[in-house]
């Protein structure tokens, strides 16, 4: 199937692929309006699948991580695919729902286009328990809105946790670094890591660590040779949506705002060509009780929004 296309008249233009229901490239306009794609990706879906990172793809059943790849739920214990060191778990598991080919439906509205994208994950998929029906919105907006609405339902209780994991650069993919980026993050807490990257459970301030994005500031300002991989506790002082953080590209004026239901969301650098910003629950949150519940069951239905909203800084 080739990759689906939509566009508004601002001159932003998603396209999209099943496979991952992964976000192929996204072309958005610099305050020239001269349009550049601001997320890594591949020009065909044969380079997605041989790259092993989730590119523009949809995480799951349970993204982030797992420790020792098992948990507990009334009173089983399951075991998932240790795909992180042979024993902790990522992003769902070896093939994941970023791998996965997800069904397409494009739809266009008379101020809106986008895809609705579904995939079936059968009982026992990487180890998780229940048939989970999953369906993500790809919604773009003549305000430049790139909404993402995920849904899903279950026959038995387990764990959702579903996010995107864009990888973008503001400058344009192959324009350099994103070391310069302006970042603010709405979030006065963080949690804590232990060496292999999972939380410990406690939750600390941002205050006085390189993690302290409450002002806006370069990506590269406290720590420019240290790849950001921390999940943020984002303040949060209502239901609904809350804006959870910004970015600015100062060279071409590109802005990036991400509004979002969740509770949490994941600051990811790697060798610093470009950032994530995956809205998510808490790492692990099924191993701490004190974390807000990734526990979907039946009859319950799990719903989620995220937006990406594109605009320019004055000159």
């Amino acid at each position: 199937m080739p990759p689906l296309t939509f566009s508004n008249t601002r001159g932003v233009t998603v396209r999209a692929i099943p496979r991952g229901a992964a976000l192929m490239s996204l072309l958005v306009p610099d305050r020239q309006g001269r349009p550049a794609d601001v997320v890594l990706g591949y020009d065909t879906e044969e380079e997605f699948v041989r790259d092993p990172r989730p590119l523009g793809a949809v995480c799951g059943r349970c993204a982030n991580r797992i420790s020792n790849a098992r948990f507990t739920l009334d009173g089983a214990t399951y075991t998932l695919s240790a795909n992180i060191g042979d024993r902790h778990h990522l992003h769902g598991g070896f093939s994941g729902f970023q791998r996965a080919q997800w069904r397409a439906t494009p739809f266009q509205g008379s101020a809106t286009s986008g895809v609705v994208f579904e995939y079936t994950s059968p009982d026992g998929e990487e180890g998780y328990p229940g048939t989970l029906q999953a369906k993500v919105t790809y919604t773009l907006t003549e305000k430049s809105e790139l909404i993402v609405d995920y849904h899903a339902t279950t026959d038995k209780a387990t764990p959702v946790n579903l996010t995107q994991h864009a990888y973008f650069n503001l400058r344009g993919r192959g324009a350099g670094d994103v070391l310069g980026h302006r970042l603010h993050i709405n979030a006065n807490g963080y949690t804590v890591l232990n060496d292999d990257l999972l939380p410990t459970g406690e939750i600390a301030p941002v205050r006085g660590t390189p993690y302290d994005f409450r002002s806006s500031m370069a990506i590269g300002a406290r720590a420019p040779d240290t790849a950001y991989d921390i999940n943020y506790v984002l303040n949060r002082r209502k239901r609904g949506l809350i804006k959870a953080a910004r970015v600015e590209e100062p060279t071409t004026g590109r802005t990036l705002d991400v509004l979002t239901t969740e509770p949490g969301m994941q600051l990811y650098t790697g060798d610093g060509s470009a950032f994530c910003l995956e809205t998510q629950h808490f790492p692990d949150a099924v191993n701490h009780p004190s974390f807000p519940s990734v526990i979907l069951r039946p009859g319950a239905g799990y719903r989620s929004r995220t937006i990406f909203t594109f605009g320019v800084s004055p000159g």
